[in-house]
């Protein structure tokens, strides 16, 4: 009787909301304990173009830590005795940190670039289409980049064929892919409000937010990749 009464506590509405809320408050606490050195040094940082490819340094941390934080938040249970977010985010992490490295490494680096070139177009002497081609190109790889990040965080796939799986996706889910940018803007907007601080305290929402905008892709990348 005693562990009827246990499972149904477990299992219920409330049980539910309890877990959710705890999941997400744990993931909260490892997304800022793992991006502290970035966040620390990025708000340090004065917010001058010049800084550029100082902040995307800084923010090399930042995407192995999403990626456990996608895992953790994609492989949560409803039900409060299978509850372990801090050991499914530190699996994530551990198993990611190479595979997101290598994407996000060279991602950062060419948006660093753009945004140098952008922002001193008139003394490199840029025309303003060059600078806009340039801008959409970044926006495209942008949204790559996500498309990748959820890839290489919910599945163990080659470089090259998360490459080609996030490129595909674009096109493929280009609703979930939309709202992947639309939260990227939104994370952008906080940011420029208000600060890189005020952003870090809602990083679990944007994951919560990214795995969600992410489901069409990755339910059709399971359902034909993954036996």
């Amino acid at each position: 009787m005693t562990v009827s009464a246990r499972r149904e506590f477990g299992e219920g509405p409330l049980s539910r909301v309890t877990a959710f809320v705890y999941t997400m408050l744990t993931v909260e606490a490892l997304l800022l304990l793992t991006t502290a050195p970035a966040y620390a040094l990025l708000l340090l940082l004065d917010r001058d173009v010049s800084n550029l490819p100082l902040a995307a340094l800084c923010a090399l941390p930042i995407g192995p830590a999403v990626a456990a934080g996608l895992y953790a938040v994609h492989h949560r249970r409803d039900t409060l005795a299978e509850l372990r977010p801090a050991s499914a985010y530190w699996r994530g992490y551990r198993a990611n940190i190479v595979g997101v490295l290598r994407l996000w490494t060279p991602l950062l680096a060419w948006l660093a670039v753009v945004g140098v070139i952008v922002t001193h177009r008139e003394a490199a002497g840029v025309p303003v289409w060059w600078a806009v081609l340039l801008l959409v190109v970044a926006a495209v790889a942008i949204a790559w980049g996500l498309n990748a990040l959820v890839i290489t965080s919910l599945f163990a796939f080659r470089a090259r064929d998360v490459a080609r799986l996030s490129a595909y996706h674009l096109i493929k889910s280009w609703r979930g892919a939309l709202a992947q940018v639309s939260l990227l803007v939104l994370a952008l907007g906080v940011t420029v409000f208000f600060s890189e601080a005020v952003l870090a305290l809602a990083a679990s929402l944007f994951v919560l937010g990214l795995v969600r905008a992410s489901r069409a892709m990755t339910d059709e990348i399971r359902a034909e990749f993954v036996r």
